[in-house]
């Protein structure tokens, strides 16, 4: 008997945020930055939103590859000379569980006025408790509310996040870039 492959949940953060169906009506563009299995891009392409997924590795993808609303783009944006994102692209673009740094001004950048950043990932005192450890990928304390201080704030929290047993050190953020 064949094993059936159980679908990732979206992150509580998206699932639990209710105003994004109505933040980001049908056919909005998002951007699935460092997207791993896709699991965060498919939430909005169930919601009818058209979703780039890059990754540099898109092998662990699930997504509907046939679906005209989906967009592919392998690239590795930590080497030397990286693709950049184009400019005022995005109604959203979401990241969970990255950090690097150089990209910031680009993200913001690649989001149109009015449009969202959905930002989580973890904090440095994730170290205390488990990996990653590199401080390199660990934001400092409030370094994520401070990169969006001028953007309209609809959601922040920093802190233990998730159930206790799988608890992280996460920062996350929902903004709206000022129009």
């Amino acid at each position: 008997m064949a094993e059936k492959k159980l679908k990732a949940k979206a992150a509580a953060l998206i699932s639990g945020f209710p105003a994004l169906q109505t933040l980001l009506p049908p056919n909005s563009t998002v951007l699935d930055l460092a997207c791993g299995t896709g699991r965060n891009g498919n939430w909005f392409l169930e919601h009818s939103c058209h979703v780039t997924f890059l990754d540099r590795d898109l092998s662990q993808l699930e997504p509907n590859q046939t679906d005209d609303r989906v967009k592919l783009l392998e690239w590795d944006l930590e080497t030397e000379n990286p693709p950049t994102l184009p400019s005022n692209s995005y109604d959203a673009v979401i990241v969970f569980n990255y950090l690097h740094r150089p990209l910031f001004p680009q993200i913001i950048d690649a989001i149109k006025p009015g449009g969202l950043i959905i930002y989580e990932t973890f904090t440095r005192q994730q170290a205390t408790i488990g990996r990653p450890r590199n401080p390199n990928f660990l934001l400092k304390e409030t370094e994520l509310k401070a990169l969006f201080a001028n953007w309209r704030c609809l959601h922040y929290s920093e802190g233990l996040l998730g159930e206790l047993t799988s608890a992280s050190y996460k920062a996350q953020i929902i903004a709206q870039k000022p129009l």
